[in-house]
């Protein structure tokens, strides 16, 4: 199990975390996601590697940074 985290600065309400979270639990439906929307965080953990989830997220409409 890998442990990913994303900054998405143009993250700014409950939906777009909700967007977040859909787009994550579709690339990989047992991925563990946590969302931190006043930090900007996005922390994925699961076994698939972090640029399927950084596609991912971007397909939903987000710029996701690996930190």
């Amino acid at each position: 199990m890998y442990t990913h985290t994303f900054t998405v600065e143009d993250m700014s309400c409950d939906h777009c975390v909700s967007a977040i979270e859909h787009a994550v639990q579709a690339c990989d439906p047992a991925a563990q996601v946590m969302v931190d929307l006043i930090g900007k965080r996005v922390q994925v953990d699961s076994t698939e590697p972090a640029e399927a989830f950084a596609a991912a997220i971007r397909a939903a409409g987000y710029t996701p940074v690996s930190v």
